[in-house]
Formats: C-alpha cells, structure tokens, sequence
C-alpha cells in the first residue's frame, strides 16, 4: 500500500510502529511474555530484527525505540507513526527519534533480517 500512497501523494500513518512494543523493549519483560497478540502478528523470525535493532542502538546509545522510530521517519510516504505513549519517556524517544539520521549501511543493516509477513484479520 505504501507505493500506492506515494503515487498518490496519501500520507501514511503507520500504526503500532513499534511492533507493540517489541521494538521498544531493550529486554524481555511480562508484558511481552503474556501478549496474546505478539504471538498472533509476530514469529521467531521478527527476534532477528529486534536483535539488529538493538544493536544499532547500542552502537550509537540510544534506545531501540529511537532507532526503530528514526527508520521509520526515515521512509519516504510516512508522515508520522501513532506511538500511543503511555510514559513521558516514550514521548522522549519519539521526539529524539526525529533528530536521529540512520546511515544507508545502518537502514540496510536494520531491513536485511526482515521477511513479510501474511495480512492478519482483513479480507
């Protein structure tokens, strides 16, 4: 959809950039052992971009919030993510995130692992 956006000159608000959370957490928590819905929308497969994204944002010490929100910002199309903030500091990444330039080697780096995924929910 994101082509036919641009063409079309739609801006795309991309919702749960942050992969509900799993793209946000620097470790393992309960939230994201008990998410029915991580289970439902993400695989084994995703861990590898979360592994790369953490990585990045160890590299450059920031969070992995950042890096994910800096990638995204980062696409041409996206206008802005919906990051349902909950905590001050989620606005504070967000914000940064803006601030953050990604090399092409780092955005290549964080897109490598990431395999596409059927379409849950809609027909």
């Amino acid at each position: 959809m994101i082509p036919l956006c641009r063409d079309q000159g739609v801006g795309v608000l991309p919702y749960s950039p942050l992969a509900r959370g799993l793209l946000a957490r620097e470790s393992g928590t309960a939230r994201l052992d008990g998410d029915p819905l991580l289970d439902r929308f993400y695989d084994e497969s995703d861990m590898d971009v979360v592994r790369v994204v953490r990585e990045v944002a160890a590299e450059r010490d920031v969070s992995p919030a950042q890096v994910a929100l800096a990638w995204l910002l980062g696409k041409e199309g996206v206008t802005a993510p919906i990051v349902g903030a909950t905590k001050i500091r989620h606005l504070d990444d967000a914000v940064a995130a803006t601030e953050l330039e990604l090399t092409e080697a780092e955005v290549a780096r964080l897109e490598e692992p990431y395999r596409p995924h059927p379409v849950i929910g809609h027909s």
